[in-house]
């Protein structure tokens, strides 16, 4: 990264919202800790603390201190992997949904995000978006990235609280108007990463674990408007991700792909804009594209002009 890109970013400000702390490791770390180097500031904002998230790492399944308060333990683990990426990090203060499982699945429990009325999670957003002023915003799709409810209702909260924020009818004590100036879903696991991740590893004659996930993937392709270069941050991700130790098997799926490959084969973080105030030119490769000077983007977000981009859809409920 040259000196005059570095300069270029300094005091931009990259607001990633996440539904559990270790979605931020798994989702767009790179490109997070690339800015932070480049001088942009980076706030993870964790729409629940995770409390029900299961011990997925099979070497501290039994482990008493994880058993006696997973809660505590999953907060440490995010101050972990955001000392390792260099980011501000902002708990939105409401309790992990846990994932439903069975036919017919079970119901929610009772006081959950998922079943949170909205109005409370989203002026809690509006509050810090207006506190820390991004000019990016980054979140998950209409259908969560994935059908996880907590990935589900973060996406519910974030769009209202996107255009909220900027209104100064919405939310009046909640701060001083600010709007965000770009909105981008995280592309995570798209079948193209899968596919090429496959294909090299199987020209490599390693084994690959994705072949089963392929033959069965059944959901529809996103449309990748923005490729974030960040290949040289892998490493950055990779221990982030390994922080969040009950969570991540470090013999698991996810670490198949020789680093070096991914770095050869797929150096990029993805994104999809959904919404923007400014131009959104094809193959764009930074987040924070078209917004010019923190001067210039500081301006922009105190008096936006009309969308020049949305591509926002209802959440189609199957």
């Amino acid at each position: 990264m040259s000196s005059t890109e570095r300069a270029s970013m300094t005091g931009l400000r990259l607001m990633c919202v996440h539904a559990h702390p270790d979605d931020e490791s798994s989702k767009g770390a790179a490109t997070m800790a690339k800015y932070v180097d480049a001088g942009a500031e980076v706030l993870v904002v964790s729409c629940t603390g995770g409390e029900r998230g299961d011990v997925l790492n099979p070497n501290l399944k039994d482990d008493p201190r994880i058993l006696r308060d997973l809660a505590q333990v999953r907060r440490d683990e995010m101050a972990a992997a955001r000392d390792i990426l260099g980011v501000q990090h902002h708990w939105l203060g409401f309790v992990d949904s846990g994932l439903p499982e069975g036919d017919p699945l079970p119901p929610l429990p009772p006081g959950c995000f998922a079943l949170e009325p909205l109005e409370a999670p989203v002026e809690a957003l509006v509050r810090e978006i207006r506190r820390f002023r991004p000019h990016v915003i980054t979140t998950y799709d209409e259908n969560g990235g994935y059908p996880h409810p907590d990935h589900i209702r973060t996406h519910e909260v974030t769009i209202p609280a996107f255009d909220a924020a900027g209104d100064p009818a919405a939310y009046p004590h909640a701060g001083a108007p600010w709007q965000p100036l770009k909105l981008y879903y995280n592309g995570g696991f798209s079948k193209e990463r899968i596919q090429t991740f496959h294909e090299a590893l199987v020209a490599e004659g390693l084994e690959s674990p994705y072949a089963d996930w392929l033959d069965k993937w059944d959901r529809p392709s996103r449309t990748v408007t923005t490729r974030v270069q960040c290949a040289d941050w892998f490493e950055r991700r990779d221990a982030a991700l390994i922080a969040h130790a009950t969570q991540i098997d470090p013999d698991g799926w996810f670490f198949k792909v020789p680093r070096e490959m991914q770095q050869r084969v797929w150096p990029f973080d993805e994104y999809e804009a959904a919404a923007s105030y400014v131009p959104v030119a094809e193959g764009e490769d930074d987040l924070f594209a078209g917004l010019g000077s923190l001067a210039e983007a500081d301006a922009l977000a105190l008096d936006p002009p009309p969308l020049a981009l949305d591509r926002r859809v209802a959440r189609v409920v199957p």
